[in-house]
This record gives C-alpha cells, sequence and structure tokens, in this order.
C-alpha cells in the first residue's frame, strides 16, 4: 500500500502556547524605539514573568559586533517600552 507524501509544514517564527481564560495573567505588548530593533513589537508570554529591565541585542555581520541596549519604561496595562540606551562617550586615550 503506498501513502501520499505528507505535506511538510514550515515552522513560523510565532510562539504558541494554551492560555488559561481564568488567569489574571496577561500577556506584554514591548516596543522598541530606536537602533536596530525600531519598530519591532514583541508579545511576551505571561508564563515567562515580567519584561527584562534591560535588553542586549548583538548584530552579527562581516564586520564589527555592534552591540545595542535598551532600556524598559513600563506602561499602564500589561505594555511597555524598551527604548535605545545612548552610548556613553570613551575615554580619549592620553586623559
Amino acid at each position: 500500500m503506498s501513502r501520499a507524501p505528507e505535506e511538510e509544514t514550515e515552522l513560523s517564527e510565532v510562539e504558541t502556547a494554551v492560555v488559561d481564560a481564568t488567569a489574571d495573567e496577561q500577556d506584554a505588548v514591548l516596543l522598541f524605539v530606536g537602533g536596530p530593533l525600531d519598530g519591532r513589537v514583541e508579545v511576551r508570554a505571561a508564563r515567562h514573568g515580567a519584561p527584562l529591565p534591560t535588553v542586549t541585542h548583538v548584530h552579527l555581520h562581516g564586520g564589527p559586533k555592534v552591540v545595542s541596549r535598551y532600556d524598559l519604561q513600563p506602561l499602564p496595562g500589561q505594555a511597555g517600552v524598551y527604548h535605545l540606551r545612548q552610548r556613553e562617550p570613551r575615554p580619549r586615550r592620553g586623559d
């Protein structure tokens, strides 16, 4: 008996989970402002806990690695905005 080949399903980047409708916890909606993540909206599942106060993003490419840090500004409800942290000037040699 021959079987028809099963259709492959691509994995998506969207995380899915069973949601308990009676739970008081809600997922957090987080917006990134500035830097390489500008405009990104992320939904953090309540089961992961509260959003982190600081997020570090490392971009690796052909040149030097670029490190960006984002600081959380909580908003009312289960929302927040991560703002790009301004770089601190490096001390010059000889100072």
